[in-house]
């Protein structure tokens, strides 16, 4: 019998790419999971709420339909960089905060939170105050005014990915006196149905030469075996966590040994 057999769980972007496949697994080991999305799962979630998470109604909304205590909550759903910048912004960081900190008091002791953020988030220590403004404010509203306020050079979606990491490292020490744990995990390039949004925004050629580098880009069941392990009980000392999945490119880059790209 799986760890997992019986856990209840509730996994944004259930529908499709890394979401689905974390989905997948968990059903797989007995969990009963429901899926958060804005299109129905094909995977045999338990349950399917209709969210959309650019709108903090919705994500209330969503929140009233469920019922009970869960065991883990994995934040996956998002939206590439090509999108309006307000949105990548609201789904990609303030949605996330927002359902996280809605969900803490409904998940059981030994419960764990996992985030995807991306490797595109890598620049945050140079922006480490500048997120910190943003995670100072209040709510979903108080976010967004800061956001609309307060551009940032780059894309939006790098930007939202540098606070949703940032947000798990200030956690971690809140959720440990909780009897609960959040890591992240941080893919490169992925093949999910939003790839080609990534190569719009970051470059097809910088991203093809990534590909060549590793062989493959990963696939949605990569990370989510990374998002398993940190749902698991063998990660039970593990927490605040950015665990980076790209293959080494980020430590690559980190040790000189290839040029940073420009994304």
């Amino acid at each position: 019998m799986s760890e997992f057999t019986n856990k209840r769980c509730v996994v944004t972007g259930a529908a499709s790419g890394i979401g689905q496949a974390v989905a997948h697994r968990l059903i797989g080991e007995g969990a009963r999971v429901v899926g958060l999305d804005r299109n129905e799962p094909s995977v045999g979630v338990s349950a399917h709420i209709k969210v959309e998470l650019a709108d903090p109604e919705s994500i209330d909304a969503a929140l009233a339909e469920l019922d009970g205590e869960f065991d883990a909550l994995v934040n996956v759903a998002g939206v590439p960089g090509t999108a309006p910048a307000d949105v990548v912004f609201a789904v990609n960081a303030l949605a996330v905060r927002h359902l996280t900190e809605a969900m803490l008091p409904r998940l059981n002791p030994g419960g764990s939170v996992v985030i995807v953020s991306s490797i595109a988030g890598l620049g945050w220590p140079a922006r480490l105050d500048t997120v910190k403004e943003v995670l100072a404010t209040e709510s979903f509203a108080e976010g967004a005014a800061w956001f609309a306020a307060n551009p940032q050079e780059g894309n939006a979606y790098n930007f939202a990915k540098e606070v949703t990491t940032v947000y798990v490292l200030t956690k971690a020490l809140a959720l440990n006196e909780k009897g609960l744990r959040i890591n992240a995990v941080l893919p490169g390039p992925v093949e999910t149905p939003i790839l080609a949004d990534f190569e719009q925004t970051m470059g097809k050629d910088t991203l093809d030469g990534v590909k060549a580098l590793l062989g493959r880009h990963a696939v949605p069941d990569d990370i989510a075996g990374a998002i398993r392990f940190l749902l698991s009980d063998d990660a039970r000392w593990i927490n605040g966590l950015p665990l980076i999945a790209d293959r080494g490119i980020a430590a690559s880059i980190a040790s000189g040994l290839i040029p940073a790209p420009e994304i």
